[in-house]
């Protein structure tokens, strides 16, 4: 049965969203009904379609009460809103219904697992956040929980573990049947770890082990965990807290960890081989997947840092917060590499082509321009020249504004800044990564959309995620270089 909470919420968003256009909105990244939008939720393939849930408050284009949002997809570029699944409307989740996954049942309904959220208050007015694990079950449109949640809480830890960062339950199901999840926790020493539960019906859960210990390496609480196979290896996707900069592979503040190892299935032990960071990027964070009908590993993320929220005027907006372009993945040389969804090759149109443009200073290719653009550059250095000492591409420009990617072969430096975007708010607006790039020979395809920009470097070695909300109409793209270069470019508008 429908809850007077969900049932306001679902009117609320229905009204509001029609003031917000579709020239407002990305085009094809899946952006906030209305309101606020963080993490990805419940990325699924259910009854034909791809299901996304995400972090929703309908009321407000700030994080506030924690609903989830619900859209679907055939091809993951362009969604259909769905109405708000979940609201915060039991006394286990009274103050939010925090991040989860999906499954499908035997049956055929949809099994939702989700953090809910009470507030325990305080003599001195303070608060602390109990965190329990709950369900809820449904047919791809309407969700009822489950009358025994919480199905995890407190007494489902291991000893020392904290009940106030135990949250972000992600699912699958065994080739025997059977369920699992990896739950993010904080032990006792105030780092990371992630837990392991099974399950034989997927409703009755029970502790099986600690998977993966940070031991205060990388940040410190690790959310949004995500676990699964891939090309003969296991991964971790993690979102740490708190991180402290690690020359260009780890960022300060919250950020994306990879783990790369094996799995000790009897166990439930993670056997770490190498980490790496998933986006070098400013706007990306607790990414999930999801295995598609025809076997790929497909990731989506929240274009967004906690740092950098107040990138926009979030009291003047109708909306806050959008979703990174799917990613394809795969392990190639020990590392996580991701592509954009072959989909979005079926999007492109008006191609434009250029090959052995050699320059030095500024280039303003003829027919290079637009907001939503999918581009692949080679850049070489030009035999008989000295190495270059820069190169840089510059798009979303008008004479006030810009944004670049800019690369440095003597220090294997790339670096996206977006300071000259529009923005009034003293955040984060650079990031560089180690790039290594043989013979400085630099491979970038760039997807932009309206309000946001991916780099995949080198054949999708490593991506750099930005959101922008620069004037639409600074749609320029040119080249710039400090010696001798050689570009080619394949430009494609995005419709």
């Amino acid at each position: 049965m429908t809850s007077q909470t969900l049932r306001e919420a679902r009117k609320y968003e229905e009204t509001f969203e029609k003031m917000i256009t579709d020239e407002e909105r990305p085009a094809f990244h899946l952006s906030t009904r209305t309101g606020w939008m963080n993490d990805p939720n419940g990325f699924s393939w259910y009854q034909g379609k791809y299901h996304l849930f995400y972090q929703y408050n309908p009321y407000n284009s700030y994080w506030g009460p924690m609903h989830w949002g619900h859209a679907v997809s055939t091809d993951l570029l362009h969604w259909e809103y769905l109405p708000a699944a979940l609201a915060p409307d039991e006394v286990y989740d009274r103050d939010g219904c925090f991040s989860g996954s999906a499954v499908e049942l035997p049956d055929g309904r949809q099994l939702l697992m989700y953090t809910g959220v009470v507030r325990e208050r305080h003599p001195n007015g303070g608060h602390t956040e109990i965190q329990t694990q709950c369900l809820a079950v449904g047919d791809g449109m309407d969700y009822e929980k489950y009358e025994n949640n919480p199905v995890l809480d407190e007494r489902d830890l291991p000893e020392g573990s904290s009940r106030n960062d135990f949250r972000d339950p992600k699912m699958w199901q065994e080739e025997d049947g059977t369920y699992c999840c990896v739950i993010g926790n904080r032990p006792a020493d105030g780092s990371g770890q992630l837990l392991l539960y099974t399950s034989g019906d997927g409703f009755h859960w029970a502790f099986k082990s600690i998977l993966a210990s940070n031991n205060n390496r990388i940040g410190k609480m690790w959310e949004c965990p995500d676990f699964f196979r891939l090309d003969g290896k296991w991964v971790i996707l993690t979102s740490p807290q708190d991180m402290l900069s690690k020359g260009f592979e780890y960022h300060n503040g919250n950020g994306t960890l990879c783990l790369i190892g094996d799995y000790d299935k009897e166990a439930g032990r993670f056997l770490e081989e190498s980490d790496q960071s998933v986006d070098y990027g400013i706007d990306f964070y607790a990414p999930q997947t999801v295995l598609t009908p025809d076997g790929r590993r497909v990731m989506i993320g929240w274009m967004q840092n906690w740092d950098t929220c107040g990138h926009r005027r979030k009291n003047e907006e109708a909306w806050f917060g959008q979703m990174s372009l799917p990613r394809e993945l795969s392990i190639q040389n020990g590392r996580l590499y991701q592509k954009p969804v072959r989909e979005l090759e079926d999007m492109r149109s008006n191609k434009v082509a250029i090959e052995g443009l050699t320059f030095s200073g500024n280039v303003y290719p003829e027919g290079l321009k637009g907001r939503r653009v999918d581009m692949e550059i080679v850049v070489r250095p030009v035999e008989g020249c000295d190495m270059y000492r820069k190169f840089a591409v510059r798009f979303a420009q008008n004479d006030q504004y810009q944004t670049s990617f800019s690369y440095r072969p003597g220090e294997s430096v790339l670096k996206v800044d977006r300071k000259f975007s529009g923005s009034r708010r003293a955040i984060i607006h650079q990031r560089r990564s180690k790039v290594l790039c043989k013979d400085g020979v630099l491979k970038l395809r760039i997807i932009l959309d309206r309000f946001s920009v991916e780099a995949f470097i080198n054949d999708g070695e490593q991506v750099m995620t930005a959101v922008l909300y620069t004037d639409q109409e600074a749609d320029g793209i040119y080249f710039s270089a400090d010696g001798t270069v050689s570009i080619d470019v394949v430009k494609y508008d995005l419709m």
